[in-house]
């Protein structure tokens, strides 16, 4: 299908921050694919090589891709040099590490988002900006909870819970990245809406993220869902039974029509996917893999009750990949561990 017209030129320079990450070296694919270049930022060159020597040699070999180092990413000034020349920024890099104390990751996460705004604000080659928030930003989804999420929608029940009084106990911690995407959110929002920067701003609120691993790290990490399945973690899946889940190369398509897509403005595109339980996993997962014991199917499936407009990022999706809608779940599994990078058999 012929592209769209895009916001910047086919071969212009594109930041993407935290380039190792499993969104980020999807984002970057995608844009590569395109015919943009890429500068990914990493704090560690070193960890990062495989993405110059496996995944994008010739992308690098051809002076198309190229990493840059940024130990600290809530430096101010951090990013002055990394966003040099650059038409657009993608900030998708966060502090993951799920420490349930807030003082050690909220205030270092809008850090970040405000030094990567700063600098790209004094680069007057930048014309597109996009954040990677969260679905948790807007609402913390539970099994109970009902409503419809929309522009005006913040987690203010992880905001309260992950500040109050120690002792910060370890299952703090997903309430407390929830608070940091939320006051990451808002700073971004505040400074565009207080300092007017020159170019176009949108943020990308995804799920729980599943799909090709491009890494081994991205196939074990903590937040992969299915990994966990495998793993059986049953303190992490007994509580999060049931969610929105979103294929990887979806998320990352909605950030490429966000930095592309000239009618895209100013927007907080919810991609959240389909709703699912564990026990519509479980029969596609013994399917692919009968020689494995996974655990027993749970005695209910339910839903979550929570919604919201996704026909902005489902309508991107055909626009820019000409797909009808979100990538079926038997299809995301599938790829997600019928892949060299799943060890995990």
């Amino acid at each position: 299908m012929p592209s769209p017209p895009t916001a910047i030129p086919t071969g212009s320079w594109v930041l993407i921050t935290g380039a190792t990450g499993f969104v980020a070296s999807h984002v970057t694919r995608q844009l590569l694919q395109r015919g943009f270049k890429v500068r990914g930022t990493v704090r560690d060159q070193a960890k990062a090589q495989w993405l110059i020597d496996d995944h994008f040699k010739s992308y690098a070999d051809s002076g198309s891709y190229e990493l840059v180092t940024v130990p600290d990413l809530s430096a101010a000034g951090a990013f002055d040099e990394a966003v040099k020349g650059v038409s657009a920024v993608a900030h998708i890099a966060s502090v993951l590490d799920f420490d349930p104390n807030p003082n050690n990751v909220v205030p270092q996460t809008v850090a970040g988002v405000t030094s990567v705004l700063e600098s790209a604000s004094k680069e007057s080659s930048v014309t597109r900006f996009v954040f990677t928030s969260s679905i948790v930003a807007a609402v913390f989804p539970t099994a109970d909870q009902d409503g419809i999420v929309d522009r005006n929608s913040w987690n203010e029940f992880a905001v309260k819970e992950a500040w109050a009084p120690p002792p910060y106990e370890p299952s703090r911690a997903m309430l407390v990245y929830a608070a940091s995407k939320v006051a990451a959110e808002q700073a971004l929002w505040k400074y565009v809406d207080e300092n007017k920067p020159h170019f176009v701003t949108n943020v990308v609120s995804p799920s729980g993220i599943l799909g090709e691993p491009l890494h081994e790290r991205h196939a074990s990490s903590y937040g992969n869902w299915i990994y966990s399945l495998f793993t059986e973690k049953r303190e992490m899946i007994d509580t999060f039974q049931t969610a929105f889940f979103v294929d990887v190369q979806d998320v990352a398509l909605i950030h490429v029509a966000a930095i592309l897509d000239p009618e895209v403005k100013d927007a907080r595109l919810q991609t959240w996917g389909h709703k699912a339980h564990w026990n519509d996993f479980l029969p596609i997962l013994r399917e692919l893999r009968p020689q494995r014991k996974f655990i027993d199917d749970y005695p209910e499936t339910f839903y979550l009750k929570l919604s919201t407009d996704q026909s902005e990022s489902v309508a991107l999706l055909k626009k820019w990949a000409g797909q009808d809608g979100w990538k079926p779940l038997r299809q995301v599994i599938t790829e997600a561990i019928n892949n060299p990078y799943w060890k995990t058999e």
